[in-house]
């Protein structure tokens, strides 16, 4: 009769490498607090003895759901489809489960605190920017370890944890790459700042900035609103190809509202760059091919997903540092296609 195997536990994994269970604990949860040495033994005498971890009586021991939610504004936005991937990998390699939300309804914040006290996630990834911040504080009894880190255009409250893109500089290099092609007559297809109405975008107060830096005219019928979507840049253009005088360059505040305004011009005998030239954002992956191919300020999608992930998963484990809110921001890249060109005679 065969002897059923002994299940290795965590005190045999101590007793091949050497250390306390403590030190094989903190190995398997906070690496970063253990010398590279000990790790490396540590690893050893888990593959040796073949332990695994109850990763479900670890969570009970923790009171913790291991789990993290990240809310999007759309799951069907190209954009975010990098992101996703690049959080997930980071969120599985640390030990978390992902899920995934669209928009959050007409109370997120009351949604948001459910989930957190009934333990079913222990953070969130905010990419949606349409959630008032400000509705969120006192969700976790410590203000300054509040569990969610904010990735979306605009976060104008100091206060939130946040992973952005450098989107008023990158705005401003925008105009600053149609001016130096000799464009004088530029327009901008902007969004609202969602997370505070009473404050301007990033991207539109870049566009402003660099505009005024360089003495150029701002005409408010060549600002036309729009909500991120193909359908309003094909609005924008109707507009734009409706007026006597147009101009000769245009700014959109991401990619699928310029794609919109390239398709749309088309219809009205209006060609990019022929007669107007084109600028996005995002860099979203039909950027490079559409025709023409767009030019745009390319954001850092990837280390956008990888870097608020780490951040929120070492504000969850007490690796955030001194407790003040974390705030990076990457840069974005300008990638010169074309849908822009030289001004004849510019």
């Amino acid at each position: 009769m065969e002897v059923p195997r002994k299940i290795p536990t965590i005190q045999d994994v101590a007793r091949h490498a050497k250390v306390s269970a403590a030190t094989v604990s903190r190995v398997l949860s906070n690496p970063e607090r253990v010398s590279e040495a000990t790790r490396a033994r540590v690893h050893e005498a888990v593959r040796l003895t073949g332990y695994t971890i109850n990763q479900a009586a670890r969570t009970l021991r923790m009171q913790r759901a291991k789990t993290i939610l990240m809310a999007l504004p759309g799951i069907g936005n190209p954009f975010y489809s990098t992101v996703l991937e690049a959080a997930m990998q980071v969120a599985t390699a640390r030990g978390y489960g992902l899920l995934v939300t669209g928009r959050l309804g007409d109370d997120p914040a009351r949604w948001l605190r459910d989930y957190y006290v009934s333990n079913r996630a222990d953070g969130l990834l905010l990419f949606d920017g349409t959630l008032v911040t400000q509705t969120l504080h006192g969700i976790a009894d410590d203000a300054r370890q509040m569990p969610l880190v904010a990735s979306y255009d605009d976060v104008p409250d100091p206060r939130i944890n946040s992973v952005v893109t450098d989107n008023l500089e990158a705005a401003a290099r925008a105009v600053a790459h149609l001016a130096e092609y000799g464009h004088t007559k530029i327009g901008h297809v902007n969004v609202r700042n969602e997370s505070d109405l009473t404050k301007p975008h990033q991207r539109f107060s870049g566009f402003v900035q660099e505009m005024r830096r360089r003495g150029l005219e701002i005409r408010e019928d060549w600002i036309q609103p729009g909500d991120y979507s193909m359908a309003d840049g094909r609005r924008a253009a109707a507009a734009y190809a409706a007026m006597k005088e147009r101009p000769t360059a245009i700014f959109t505040a991401n990619d699928e509202m310029a794609i919109g305004l390239l398709a749309g011009f088309r219809e009205h005998g209006i060609e990019c760059p022929r007669d107007v030239s084109i600028i996005g954002f995002d860099d979203i992956t039909v950027a490079k091919n559409y025709f023409p191919a767009l030019t745009t300020m390319s954001q850092p999608r990837v280390e956008l997903g990888r870097v608020a992930t780490e951040a929120l998963i070492n504000l969850l484990e007490g690796n955030a540092g001194d407790g003040d809110p974390v705030h990076i921001v990457l840069p974005s890249e300008l990638v010169v296609r074309q849908s822009t060109q030289r001004l004849a005679g510019g």
